[in-house]
C-alpha cells in the first residue's frame, strides 16, 4: 500500500449528495443505472452511472444519501456523461453496496 500526504487526501473532494432520480441504463456494458443526486447549492445536481443493480432497485434510491467523489473528472460511458464517482464497497460476491452517511447530513458536505 502506497502512502500519500494529509494534503494528497485534502484534494479529494468526497461530498455527500441526496439521489433525486435514478433509472435503467440499457446502453451500459455492465448491468447499471444513471444516477442524479443534489449535492447542495455550491455544486449542485450531478450525474453518473453506477453498477448498482444486485443490492438496489431505482425506486429504492430516490432520497438515499451517498457519498460521491466530484473532482475525478467527467467520462463518457456508453453516450452518458458522467459527472462524479459514487462510492460503494463490495459485498463477498463483489457487488456494490453503497457508502453512506448513517444519520441525515446537509447536501454537499465534504468527508473529513
Amino acid at each position: 500500500m502506497e502512502t500519500i500526504s494529509f494534503d494528497q487526501f485534502a484534494a479529494v473532494e468526497l461530498r455527500v449528495g441526496t439521489i433525486t432520480r435514478a433509472e435503467e441504463f440499457p446502453k451500459a456494458r455492465k448491468p447499471a443505472y444513471k444516477i442524479w443526486a443534489d449535492f447542495g447549492p455550491e455544486f449542485g445536481t450531478k450525474q453518473t452511472s453506477a453498477q448498482l443493480t444486485v443490492h438496489y432497485k431505482p425506486e429504492e434510491l430516490i432520497g438515499r444519501q451517498i457519498v460521491g467523489c466530484l473532482n475525478l473528472g467527467e467520462k463518457n460511458i456508453a453516450g452518458f456523461m458522467s459527472q462524479f464517482l459514487c462510492t460503494g464497497m463490495p459485498d463477498a460476491d463483489g457487488a456494490v453496496v453503497l457508502i453512506s452517511p448513517d444519520k441525515p447530513v446537509p447536501n454537499g458536505g465534504k468527508l473529513f
